[in-house]
């Protein structure tokens, strides 16, 4: 199983995992923007830790409906 995830790392970092590169990178950053955006706005109103867990949260639950339209290529 771990080589299965080296090869899939190598070829994503080689530009050949997916169909559209540029497609993905951005889906990747509207994620990571948002569970970023999340924890900081919670992280000012709550511990930190609650706000880490709604940044995971929301992340985890974007990144499906993110990458359900990407093509490998």
């Amino acid at each position: 199983m771990l080589s299965t995830a080296i090869d899939s790392a190598k070829l994503l970092f080689a530009g050949k995992l997916f169909k559209d590169n540029a497609k993905v990178m951005r889906q990747i950053a509207i994620g990571a923007g948002s569970g970023a955006a999340v924890v900081v706005v919670v992280g000012l109103f709550a511990p930190m830790w609650v706000a880490a867990v709604a940044g995971g949260a929301v992340s985890g639950v974007l990144q499906p409906i993110l990458f359900k339209d990407l093509k490998y290529a």
